[in-house]
C-alpha cells in the first residue's frame, strides 16, 4: 500500500512541475518538492 501512495504522490508532484510553467510561485515549488519526497519515501522504504 506505501508503494501505490508513493507512486501517486510522484506522478501529483510531475504533474505540480507541468503546472509550474503556467504560473510561478513559491507555494507550488513548495509542495513539487514536499511530494516528491513523500512519494519517495514512501515508495522505496
Amino acid at each position: 500500500m506505501k508503494r501505490i501512495a508513493g507512486y501517486t504522490l510522484f506522478w501529483i508532484a510531475a504533474g505540480m512541475l507541468i503546472s509550474l510553467f503556467i504560473s510561478n510561485s513559491f507555494i507550488t515549488v513548495l509542495l513539487i518538492f514536499s511530494f516528491l519526497l513523500a512519494g519517495y519515501n514512501l515508495f522505496m522504504c
